[in-house]
């Protein structure tokens, strides 16, 4: 996986960017989301790298950075709205508590009532090669004529989020969650989801490259068992 960069360093050509309070909040969280539509149409190029029970994960370059797109497609055994209240991205929410990729989340600014910013902080990982990082995203929530429910950020600067001493600060670029009913199957969900992040730091691209797909496994495991917990 990722042909011709094995064991390149990765991440800090990126130079910290003035806050910028006019940016367009909304506007980007749309674009992102559009994008989460145009990858779910757009089948081709993707190779799989993982397969478990739970979800079948694949990649391909990214057109947004150097580095990878992932692509996780998998079904749970629950509705789509016990789904999607497993991962919405809310305060307070459950994903702190089943997600072991999320540390902390908080909203930064409620834009309107489906786009907000936010901050999701997360603990080191890979037996600690990779340190703890920070986030800042505009995050759109979106439902669909058809019941399916969208979740699509990308990252952003704001005001009140400069860069913490104790954190690297990474960059996701247009990233979603789709929860989508399944006909005639009511207590099940095809959850359809793509990924595309730069840590930041150094990083081996070697270490990159592994991390990712048994993170989105992990994501999907952590899942399942979170909405089976639902269930009385």
């Amino acid at each position: 996986m990722g042909a011709g960069r094995s064991g390149a360093l990765k991440g800090g050509g990126r130079a910290a960017a003035l806050p910028c309070p006019a940016m367009d909040y909304a506007g980007l969280a749309e674009a992102a989301a559009e994008k989460m539509g145009l990858y779910r149409r757009d089948p081709g190029g993707w190779r799989g790298c993982r397969r478990t029970s739970e979800v079948s994960v694949s990649w391909r370059p990214s057109a947004e950075f150097a580095g990878n797109a992932y692509r996780g497609e998998g079904t749970l055994p629950a509705s789509p709205q016990d789904v999607w209240e497993c991962i919405k991205p809310v305060a307070g929410g459950p994903r702190t508590k089943w997600d072991q990729n999320v540390k902390d989340f908080e909203v930064v600014e409620a834009v309107s009532d489906t786009v907000s910013v936010c901050r999701t902080t997360t603990p080191s990982a890979f037996m600690r090669i990779i340190s703890p990082r920070e986030f800042v995203d505009v995050v759109l929530m979106k439902q669909f004529e058809d019941g399916t429910m969208l979740s699509a950020a990308t990252n952003v600067e704001h005001p009140l989020c400069p860069p913490q001493p104790n954190f690297v600060r990474g960059f996701n670029y247009p990233c979603g969650c789709f929860c989508i009913p399944l006909p005639g199957e009511p207590d099940r969900t095809q959850l359809l989801s793509f990924f595309q992040t730069d840590l930041g730091g150094y990083l081996p691209q070697t270490v990159v490259d592994s991390f990712f797909p048994a993170s989105i496994a992990g994501f999907y495991s952590n899942l399942t068992k979170a909405v089976k917990a639902l269930k009385p």
